[in-house]
């Protein structure tokens, strides 16, 4: 291990990461099922889904074969000019699947990019209508879309990474998430005074992600969509963490029955193998680029956009969720996190839990060492970890009971220690 790892940490620049005071990152050699090897020998279940992506856990042999043959065929070409069948076939597929007529697939590497994406496409969309001054954006409170610059603008203000760059950034509107009457009302009084320069509301359906886990139930979800529709402005749906089973639908927004006008995709999609996102549109914004004119057009082609590796990977993730019951496997991970996260509650230093789908949270209050925290879920062979003031569990959906309860009596004990220390 000392010859890749002290060299190498000589040079890395890590995510997140204050280099000079965080602990060092654990080093790992080799993954299976829901398990991280470390160089030491250690396994760790994972209870994060390495980012949210390995819903099916980890070197599925599925998957894995798809992506040999891919290789063996056609690892990469561009997309420009060109066009090959798992790009093509994989389009088709999530037109299918996606409610509605969420029919024009915009292929891209990183969730980020694919909400760029949306976000171009929205402008692009009034300016090609002739009503160019439709160009604002709205998004909510404890709304987190990307880090790239167009979407760290449409963050929370007050959430903490993106707070040095106040006043780089395109200024956008923030609304709450109109989740009581009140909250509705004032959301609706936002699109009837500033409709004329609104060009969409971007929302993730259901669960906020890393901007807290914050949670909203199917009505909130439907009025801003029939607000939207009220308003002439269109609804963008960042379901790059939520979509692919993780609430407990395929897509969150079905469970709402509400369909965008267009929904980001990413993450789960390859069931977390190779990075390949989506930006998908429905057919009237899709028909509002089509014209004799070519700066009508989208311009926008990332290099490896499509890549068929990454294609073929999202069709066999795609196989496994038809093939074995991941839908019917998260609603038991949610069964058990609500009953064995419950005791949560009574810990002191405990704020809030929330339970949606694979998904649970305990919100901590008080003074919080993340690097502690972070330090001391490795040491009882655990992958956890925490932000801001959120513990969270959002595993593979594969899990067995018994690692899962694992986790949760992870999270159980580590808040159990942190309550002794607060005063």
């Amino acid at each position: 291990m000392s010859d890749w790892l002290t060299p190498g940490l000589a040079h890395l620049w890590l995510p997140y990461t204050q280099m000079q005071t965080a602990p060092a990152p654990l080093p790992v050699v080799a993954s299976h099922g829901v398990r991280l090897r470390l160089a030491d020998g250690r396994e760790l279940i994972d209870g994060i889904s390495s980012w949210w992506t390995a819903c099916h856990g980890y070197n599925h042999p599925h998957i894995r074969t798809a992506v040999e043959a891919q290789l063996a065929q056609l690892p990469h070409v561009m997309f420009a000019g060109l066009v090959h069948e798992p790009a093509a076939r994989l389009a088709t597929r999530l037109a299918a699947l996606l409610p509605g007529d969420l029919e024009r697939v915009f292929f891209t590497e990183s969730g980020s990019v694919s909400v760029e994406v949306a976000l171009k496409m929205a402008l692009q969309y009034w300016r090609n209508r002739g009503q160019a001054e439709k160009k604002r954006i709205v998004y909510f409170r404890h709304g987190y879309h990307g880090d790239t610059f167009a979407t760290m603008a449409l963050c929370d203000p007050e959430e903490g990474m993106h707070t040095l760059f106040a006043g780089s950034m395109p200024d956008q509107i923030m609304a709450e998430l109109p989740d009581t009457p009140e909250l509705a009302a004032a959301f609706d009084r936002i699109l009837a005074t500033h409709a004329e320069r609104i060009a969409a509301v971007i929302v993730e359906p259901l669960v906020q992600g890393a901007g807290g886990m914050h949670m909203h139930d199917p009505a909130t979800l439907r009025h801003i969509a029939e607000a939207c529709r009220r308003h002439e402005v269109l609804l963008i749906a960042d379901e790059i963490m939520t979509g692919f089973g993780r609430t407990g639908h395929l897509f969150a927004c079905e469970e709402a029955k509400v369909v965008p006008d267009i929904v980001c995709l990413s993450k789960a999609l390859t069931g977390g193998t190779l990075p390949l996102a989506a930006t998908v549109a429905r057919h009237h914004v899709f028909d509002a680029f089509l014209s004799a004119d070519p700066a009508a057009a989208l311009m926008h082609g990332p290099t490896y956009m499509a890549n068929p590796l990454a294609c073929a990977t999202a069709h066999a993730s795609l196989d496994l969720f038809e093939r074995e019951p991941r839908l019917h496997q998260v609603a038991a991970i949610e069964a058990q996190l609500r009953a064995e996260l419950e005791p949560c509650r009574a810990i002191p230093g405990v704020a809030a839990l929330r339970v949606k789908g694979a998904i649970g949270a305990v919100e901590l209050s008080g003074a919080i060492d993340l690097d502690a925290l972070r330090r001391r879920f490795p040491e009882l062979g655990v992958w956890i970890r925490p932000f801001g003031r959120i513990v969270y569990l959002m595993p593979p959906f594969v899990i067995g009971s018994d690692d899962l309860a694992r986790l949760t009596a992870a999270v159980r004990q580590v808040l159990a220690e942190r309550a002794t220390t607060l005063k």
